[in-house]
């Protein structure tokens, strides 16, 4: 048998990582094989890869030689960078950079890029439907990931450029829906009538695999994935049909939001508003296309059901 081709893995042990890692060591007779990048080899989600029989190597993206060594005799890379352990987009952007140099030092074949919109294109610093942040970004986490994009370019690795959206999980974690004093289930987001692209994070990581199974056709191209365009309304419903108790939509105010008292409060009224009031960011999330490489691709029903007890 053909000795099998190594996909280095930032972030394995996290969301879309980790889904890409248990994509390829699910397809047992599959093509690849899996180099889990970590900055702690000893940590369970570690161990655990491992014991599913992927290669395990200490590597930081913020350290270029770590990187390089990782990176050496493999074929690709699934590469992310993480904003909110720091929250700060420059410094997303040298990690970014780092990356790049890299993938291009030792040749990689394919690399795929977690990658986000440039929110600027649509709403220029001068428009003040939102505040402008640090001077330079509208939602920095987009803005710095779009700009980093450009290091992949101009080092000529061959890149295809994965742009994410809002993670179904996050409804688990800060924006869960809360009881409100008469006792119903209230799911309060930022988003209008508007639809929000969302998607499970495991389907993240089984797309890039399907990026990665269909050899170098998508170099140089950018894949916009999503699992399901839903309103508020029927994110509450599909909810609440799962869970047998009714949930009630409330839409809040841009502004509201942006005025909550916690650090990126701002940063995610700013996001929320690029996606209720950009079209083109939905518009770019063909739903077929994104089956076509991840024909698992879930519904929010579908990941609804399997979270439920988390609920």
């Amino acid at each position: 048998m053909a000795e099998k081709k190594v996909i280095a893995i930032v972030g394995a042990t996290g969301q879309q990582g980790g889904g890409l890692a248990r994509a390829i060591l699910a397809d047992a007779d599959g093509e690849f094989a899996v180099r889990a990048l970590t900055r702690n080899p000893d940590s369970d989600a570690a161990r655990q890869l491992a014991a599913q029989g992927a290669e395990v190597v200490e590597a930081d993206v913020s350290d270029e030689t770590s990187l390089t060594k990782a990176f050496d005799g493999a074929y690709g890379a699934f590469l992310l960078t993480s904003f909110w352990e720091h929250m700060s987009p420059e410094r997303e952007k040298q990690d970014a950079a780092t990356m790049a140099r890299a993938a291009k030092t030792t040749g990689l074949t394919h690399v795929v890029w977690s990658t986000l919109e440039d929110t600027r294109e649509h709403i220029p610093l001068d428009d003040e439907r939102m505040p402008t942040l640090l001077g330079s970004y509208k939602v920095p986490h987009f803005d710095a990931k779009a700009e980093a994009d450009g290091f992949f370019t101009d080092a000529g690795v061959p890149t295809t450029f994965l742009r994410t959206t809002f993670y179904w999980e996050n409804l688990l974690g800060p924006l869960a829906p809360q009881r409100g004093e008469d006792g119903r289930l209230v799911l309060a987001l930022a988003m209008g009538d508007s639809e929000l692209a969302g998607i499970a994070t495991e389907d993240i990581g089984r797309t890039a695999y399907g990026i990665f199974t269909r050899g170098t056709d998508l170099v140089g191209r950018t894949v916009s994935i999503a699992g399901e365009h839903l309103t508020g309304a029927q994110i509450a419903e599909q909810l609440g049909a799962v869970i047998g108790e009714e949930v009630q939509y409330v839409p809040v105010p841009f502004d509201v939001l942006r005025a909550q008292p916690f650090p990126s409060a701002v940063e995610m009224g700013n996001m929320f508003q690029f996606y209720a009031e950009v079209p083109q960011f939905n518009a770019a999330r063909d739903l077929n296309a994104v089956r076509e490489l991840n024909p698992r691709l879930q519904t929010f029903q579908q990941w609804v059901t399997e979270h439920k007890d988390a609920f």
